[in-house]
């Protein structure tokens, strides 16, 4: 792919891409044609899941704050679900 193209191209030339809708279409299909109950994974639990993966590899917040685009570093908290023991984990294996 080059720059501007797009991964699923929409079908009529005034659209660029396909609709989230359409996406969330094709995603529960893809669930359902291996086996998965559409209601327990969709869009937005696997862009949460791919960030959160980041996260428990790199524990680097800065990192998942800019890749799910939030202004504030508590909202990517919440998201993860951030816990103290995380928190603490992280800080004794930074060594000063």
């Amino acid at each position: 792919m080059v720059g501007s193209e797009f991964l699923w191209p929409g079908r009529f030339h005034e659209r660029l891409h396909i609709s989230t809708r359409q996406y969330a279409r094709l995603v529960r299909e893809w669930d359902k044609s291996i086996g998965l109950d559409p209601t327990s994974y969709g869009t937005h639990s696997m862009r949460r899941t791919k960030v959160a993966h980041i996260y428990r590899k790199t524990g680097n917040l800065r990192a998942v704050q800019l890749l799910l685009g939030h202004t504030k570093m508590d909202s990517t908290v919440r998201y993860l679900g951030v816990e103290l023991e995380d928190a603490l984990a992280i800080a004794e294996v930074v060594e000063i």
